[in-house]
C-alpha cells in the first residue's frame, strides 16, 4: 500500500480538479487542493462547465449547498467527464435531511457515472436503501454493518463507496480499506469532509485504483490532522495548522504514520 508514491505523483503532475461545490466551505477546498501541490478550479456556470472539465484531472461534485441549478451544471460537467474519462466524486453532503437532497443525488448517480461516491454513515446508507438519521449533514444513526453497507451499495452502483467517519472505511465492493489516521479536532469546524473530498479527488487524478486512491487520499489527511492537534491551541489555530501540514507533508512522515488496514 504505496501511499506515498500516489503523493508524489501529484506533486509531480499538478493535476487540475474540477469543483462544482459547496459554498460554505469552497475557499477551504481551493486551499487544500493547492497546499498538497496540485490545482483547484471552481466553475459553476452551465455555459462554461463541460469546457472546464474537458481540461481537468478529476471532477468534484459536492451537493452541500444545493440548488437544482446547480445540479443542472453537475450533470452536464458529468457527462462530459465521463466522454472523456475523467474521474468523477461525488460528495452526498445532507443526503436524508431532505427530500430534495435525497432525489437530487439520486438522480446524479442516474444520469452520469460516479467513480467515487462518499458521505457520513447516514448519507450513505440512505443512498443505499438503509434506515438511517441525518440532522442537517450530521449522521445521527444509522442500522446495519456500515463496511456491507458499503460494499453493497459499491457492487450496486459499479464505483468505489466512502463512509467517512472516526474510522473511515472504503469499497469498491470486493477490496475494503479500513483508514484510522484522523483526529477528533477534524470535526470541530465546518468543511474538513468538503476538503476530504477534494483530496479524494486529487488522488483519483493520478491513480486508476479508485479505492486505493480515496483510501490514500484519506490517510494523509488523517495523518496531517493529527500532526496539526500536537501544536494547536483551537479550532482557529488547528485549521491553519492544517493547511501547514498537508504543505509539509512527505513520504517519510507518511511510510511512518500510516494506518490503513486492507480486509478481505
Amino acid at each position: 500500500m504505496d501511499t506515498a508514491s500516489i503523493f508524489k505523483r501529484i506533486k509531480e503532475q499538478k493535476p487540475l480538479i474540477h469543483h462544482i461545490t459547496n459554498w460554505v466551505t469552497i475557499y477551504d477546498c481551493a486551499n487544500i487542493v493547492r497546499a498538497i501541490g496540485a490545482l483547484p478550479v471552481m466553475a459553476h456556470a452551465k455555459e462554461e462547465v463541460a469546457d472546464m472539465t474537458s481540461i481537468a484531472g478529476a471532477l468534484v461534485l459536492n451537493i452541500g449547498t444545493l440548488t437544482p441549478a446547480l445540479v443542472d451544471s453537475m450533470i452536464i460537467a458529468g457527462k462530459k467527464a465521463n466522454e472523456k474519462n475523467i474521474p468523477i466524486i461525488l460528495d452526498a453532503v445532507g443526503v436524508g435531511a431532505t427530500g430534495l437532497r435525497t432525489y437530487k443525488a439520486k438522480e446524479i448517480l442516474d444520469k452520469i457515472k460516479i467513480s467515487i461516491l462518499k458521505g457520513n454513515s447516514s448519507e450513505i446508507a440512505t443512498l443505499a436503501g438503509v434506515k438511517a438519521e441525518t440532522k442537517g449533514v450530521e449522521a445521527i444513526s444509522t442500522e446495519g454493518n456500515l463496511i456491507e453497507i458499503a460494499k453493497r451499495l459499491a457492487n450496486e452502483k459499479k464505483l468505489t463507496v466512502v463512509i467517512t467517519g472516526k474510522e473511515d472505511i472504503i469499497s469498491n465492493g470486493v477490496d475494503v480499506y479500513i483508514c484510522k489516521n484522523g483526529h477528533d479536532m477534524m470535526g470541530k469546524f465546518v468543511g474538513t469532509g468538503c476538503m476530504a473530498s477534494s483530496l479524494i479527488g486529487t488522488f483519483a487524478a493520478v491513480e486508476e485504483d479508485f479505492t486505493f486512491a480515496s483510501a490514500a487520499a484519506l490517510t494523509c489527511f488523517g495523518i496531517a490532522g493529527e500532526l496539526a492537534a500536537k501544536k494547536s491551541k483551537g479550532i482557529g489555530s488547528y485549521k491553519e495548522n492544517l493547511y501547514d501540514e498537508i504543505f509539509n507533508l512527505n513520504g517519510n512522515k507518511i511510510k511512518r504514520k500510516q494506518k490503513l488496514e486492507k480486509r478481505e
